[in-house]
């Protein structure tokens, strides 16, 4: 299991770097086997190994499983009715992939570390080489039945057991985030009904907690949330100055910084897996937080003080997790409640959609049948026209006006001598 800030179980021990490395070698065990079991790549085994990182949450108790030393044998003088009991079992061949069910994905996913020791053992064999079996001993013992299946849960059941494991634990991560409590609970309530509307996506997934806290996260840091009232101030700080200092600084930081510092020494994620969640390359996610941290130490003296970055961690995560369980957030709605709000959403968007396509549909053929096929000219009808201009030209002509006329119409072409000259 991840560890949050709410749910801190302890860590099984470790041991050294070149420990570790000794007693892989001892089970014949790859760095490309461990990698596979546990769920990371090669080189993160290979830091593990060198003393860089260390694993963290879940895959911490995997690993420790992993390479921890085998039992001491059984010594031959004690009965044999003893020996045969404690006889190490014969490893079993390989098996085929067995498909899971979704349902029993989800159970897997929320139950709680440390891991059961017939899952480690089923994974050890899983990646322990078979060249060369153990030879089975001549007095062998049959074996043992199978033990029965664990019962299928139907997918309210599975949900419902996701919710109750995490959802309070990622409340209060979401209110170190937005150091808003209103809004902590409506980013998990609305991220945990969009995992109900992709239940089939998130029952098979490898980590179904990371895939609703990535949404839930995604929804708190949205910028629309500064246009609503309710949301645009963060509420009252802690009033311990510690806690205080700290829940301020937090907030100072970028969202994306914030994000990163939280997911890696609060939730206890490895670098590469917090660069993914916050969709960044590995250097960028070691750049943001390295300057998260400088900027809360630059608040908290003690975290100045430490003398290397993985007691930075531990210390922030120390206060992270004080800081979270101090506050009082509040209580998530119960799992049924988010499942019928989640259906009655699509319902909602679905029935909407509907009308939406049946109103376009209708506007489209009213259209079609009440448009003209052809053009035709509008006639307007007569109308009397007034303010027109009266027309302008010359004046009507008087009576001598007309008298002059008549005689210069009767008069020759050419007129007088005297006006016309002619030319000989």
């Amino acid at each position: 299991m991840t560890r949050s800030t709410t749910d801190e179980a302890a860590a099984p021990p470790l041991p050294s770097p070149k420990e570790r490395r000794r007693l892989r070698e001892a089970k014949s065990l790859s760095e490309e086997q461990v990698a596979e079991a546990v769920g990371v790549t090669r080189a993160t085994v290979r830091s593990w190994e060198t003393g860089r990182t260390s694993p963290r949450g879940r895959k911490r108790a995997l690993y420790a499983k992993l390479i921890a030393p085998d039992p001491e044998p059984v010594p031959a003088t004690r009965p044999k009715a003893v020996r045969r009991k404690e006889r190490p079992k014969r490893p079993a061949p390989a098996a085929e992939p067995v498909s899971v069910a979704p349902e029993a994905v989800a159970q897997v996913s929320a139950a709680p570390v440390p891991v059961a020791p017939e899952a480690v053992a089923q994974v050890s064999a899983a990646v322990a080489p078979t060249s060369a079996p153990e030879p089975e001993p001549a007095s062998a013992p049959p074996p043992p039945e199978a033990a029965p299946a664990a019962p299928r849960l139907s997918p309210d059941e599975a949900f419902d057991a996701l919710y109750a494991h995490s959802a309070p634990g990622l409340v209060r991560q979401t209110y170190l985030l937005t150091g808003r409590r209103s809004l902590a609970r409506e980013s998990v309530e609305r991220a945990f009904q969009l995992a109900w509307h992709r239940w089939p996506e998130v029952a098979v997934d490898r980590d179904p907690v990371g895939w609703v806290r990535a949404a839930a996260y995604e929804y708190a840091m949205s910028p629309w949330h500064r246009l609503r009232r309710v949301h645009r101030h963060p509420d009252a700080p802690p009033s311990e100055p510690a806690r205080r200092a700290l829940f301020e600084a937090l907030l100072d930081l970028p969202p994306a910084y914030r994000r990163t510092l939280l997911l890696y020494d609060g939730v206890g994620l490895d670098l590469p897996e917090t660069a993914a969640e916050t969709e960044a390359s590995t250097p960028a996610a070691a750049g943001r937080l390295e300057v998260a941290r400088a900027a809360v130490a630059e608040r908290l003296p003690e975290l100045a003080a430490a003398a290397s970055p993985a007691e930075q961690s531990e210390l922030l995560q120390d206060r992270l997790g004080g800081l979270a369980r101090a506050e009082h957030v509040p209580v998530p709605s119960p799992a049924r409640t988010v499942r019928t709000g989640s259906e009655d959403k699509a319902r909602l968007w679905t029935r909407a959609a509907i009308a939406f396509v049946a109103l376009l549909i209708g506007a489209t053929a009213l259209t079609l049948h009440t448009a003209p096929t052809h053009y035709e000219q509008p006639v307007s009808p007569p109308e009397r026209v007034g303010g027109v201009p009266p027309r302008g030209g010359p004046q009507k002509l008087t009576p001598q006006d007309l008298k002059l006329q008549k005689v210069l119409k009767e008069q020759l072409a050419h007129g007088p001598e005297r006006l016309v000259p002619r030319i000989p």
